[in-house]
């Protein structure tokens, strides 16, 4: 794997974000495309989301949005986070996490995320990473499947 850098979003980045997302089986079970990934995307620019892009060269490859205080308006949230699906497993996720944890512990004393029930690799890279089980959703986002919630101290 050559060299990965994280830096915070640049407009030109939210196509190659929305293709990673809509290319990504995961989120195909929500029913996202590339175009509902593009306007999410859009929209979250505008409104001066904080979005952490991954880049493998100057190939964009992953990307982490978060909300500062996106949890119970307390504590850190990672919306999304995502990997290109033919990058995955390189441990591009794993630098692209430890650097958004090192801005979000500079804002939140602990940081929340949702996973998929049937999603298990990332429970265990989640769990990988020091992120505990503390709940779980059924049916929040589409009916039959159950949101895991997990919770990382950050500080």
């Amino acid at each position: 794997m050559s060299s990965v850098s994280v830096s915070r979003i640049r407009e030109e980045e939210i196509p190659a974000c929305a293709r990673i997302m809509a290319e990504n089986s995961l989120w195909q079970h929500y029913d996202v495309t590339y175009e509902s990934a593009l306007a999410r995307f859009q929209n979250g620019y505008a409104e001066q989301a904080t979005i952490f892009i991954a880049h493998e060269g100057e190939e964009v490859c992953g990307f982490c949005w978060v909300a500062e205080k996106g949890a119970f308006n307390r504590s850190a949230y990672i919306m999304l986070i995502g990997v290109d699906p033919l990058r995955q497993s390189r441990g591009i996720g794993k630098i692209l996490l430890e650097e958004t944890e090192k801005y979000l512990a500079t804002k939140s004393v602990d940081v929340f995320l949702t996973v998929s029930d049937f999603n298990k690799g990332a429970q265990k890279f989640y769990s990988g990473m020091g992120y505990k089980t503390v709940g779980e959703i059924p049916d929040y986002v589409k009916p039959g499947i159950t949101e895991i919630i997990m919770r990382k101290v950050l500080r």
